[in-house]
């Protein structure tokens, strides 16, 4: 809910400010904040955790500073619908890096959203009338679909999450700002107009990263996307309230994303001799010491 939030702040902030700017102030801003919090965990870091920072903080570079241009021509809830369709791609990228292949159903979803892509892009002469700031936004859902693969790569590790959300949120920041001359931005007249943005979503920033790389070390990245179909939906609604105006195409697109997104976690159960004890399906993940997860 948090997340789906913070599309309408930045295509607010993008009146005042560079989008590659805006994303290094508001990471250096989570970073610091996260380094100040958790300096005691810092002692020790590994290489490894270094190298999982800074991996996971290219794709949030890449991801975010795609998006924030796309917010500077495009509306806030168009974007989150757009951003939703890294969902179904998560397993399509797992099948492409890690050579697991997807279910019926991811590849069911993909389909749907990708279907839903293009009813967003309306009814232009190709069928397909997406222009920068969509096609940007779609590239951002790409870099979004690496980050939550990533986080799940590493935290299978056991990689601390503290030192690694502190690393990634710095070189978030670190890459943002070096991407200024390749976009050509300069950076703003001091302004409250995105200085607040900017320190408010960097709060903001640093809980989000914090919960995904402490939670996703009990949660598979499939089961956690479920969770973040959410996104959109929040970023739609609170949209309307502030007044974005749609048409009607646009929410048919919307409806058939998110329906991707949920149609590709689906498990179709398979009948079985034996009923297995229900608490047993993910012991065998569980760490030590910690609760055993159940569905509900």
């Amino acid at each position: 809910m948090l997340w789906g939030s913070t599309f309408l702040v930045i295509h607010t902030a993008m009146n005042f400010s560079g989008p590659m700017f805006f994303v290094g102030m508001r990471f250096l801003v989570a970073g610091l904040a996260a380094a100040a919090i958790f300096w005691r965990w810092l002692r020790g870091i590994t290489l490894l955790e270094l190298g999982a920072g800074v991996a996971i903080g290219a794709a949030l570079a890449l991801g975010y500073g795609l998006q924030t241009i796309g917010l500077q021509t495009i509306s806030s809830s168009m974007s989150g619908f757009i951003t939703a369709f890294y969902v179904p791609l998560v397993p399509l990228m797992q099948w492409a890096f890690l050579r697991k292949p997807p279910g019926k159903m991811s590849l069911i979803g993909a389909g749907l959203a990708f279907a839903g892509l293009i009813v967003l892009g309306g009814p232009g002469a190709a069928g397909f009338n997406f222009g920068f700031g969509e096609w940007a936004t779609v590239a951002a859902a790409v870099a979004c679909a690496v980050e939550v693969i990533l986080i799940s790569a590493f935290a299978s590790k056991r990689v601390e999450f503290r030192r690694v959300t502190v690393v990634q949120l710095l070189a978030t920041s670190g890459f943002a700002f070096l991407a200024m001359p390749l976009t050509g931005e300069t950076a703003p007249e001091f302004d409250l107009r995105w200085l607040i943005p900017a320190v408010a979503l960097g709060l903001a920033s640093m809980l989000i990263q914090l919960t995904m790389n402490w939670a996703q070390r009990h949660v598979s990245a499939t089961r956690a996307t479920i969770i973040y179909s959410a996104e959109p939906v929040w970023a739609g609604v609170i949209g309307a309230i502030a007044g974005d105006q749609l048409p009607w195409f646009a929410f048919v697109g919307a409806a058939l994303i998110i329906t991707g997104v949920l149609v590709s976690e689906i498990k179709p159960n398979r009948k079985q001799l034996v009923q297995p004890d229900e608490s047993a399906e993910y012991s065998p993940v569980s760490p030590p010491g910690d609760p055993t997860p159940t569905d509900s």
